[in-house]
């Protein structure tokens, strides 16, 4: 319903993350195009997207919705996103830790079937796809 909504507009649903702030809660739709995501792209998917919203009602509790580009940083939702980064720094937090260890951050070198492989400290790691609760991109300066 979301996605479709946003590609109208011209841009790509990135991801989504939704967030529980005291009694509101945060939905963060991530949106994405070719040349970069301006203001004004922002404000558009903001206003479809919260009419959608209004009339579905799919949130019970009270929200603030929150429209943004990825950034430099973004914020890896698929096993697609994360082709695309592949010879990039990233960094995982994982729900179950490897290794002893829930935060990894290294090389994506490559992605088999549901298994992401990065390059930590010179050895391969391999890191199973539906075990990442969270990933990003680091951003070089």
């Amino acid at each position: 319903m979301l996605q479709d909504a946003v590609e109208d507009l011209g841009c790509e649903l990135w991801g989504i993350e939704c967030q529980r702030v005291g009694r509101f809660m945060t939905v963060r739709l991530f949106i994405d195009k070719d040349g970069g995501v301006t203001v004004d792209d922002c404000a558009d998917v903001s206003r479809q997207v919260s009419a959608i919203l209004d009339v579905e009602d799919p949130i019970a509790d009270k929200y603030n919705l929150e429209v943004s580009s990825p950034g430099l940083d973004r914020p890896l939702f698929t096993l697609p996103q994360f082709e695309r980064y592949i010879g990039q720094d990233i960094a995982v937090h994982l729900r179950i830790p490897v290794m002893e260890r829930r935060k990894w951050q290294g090389k994506l070198e490559r992605i088999e079937k549901d298994m992401i492989t990065l390059i930590v400290d010179d050895q391969e790691q391999i890191l199973v796809f539906g075990n990442i609760q969270k990933a990003n991109v680091v951003a070089k300066f």
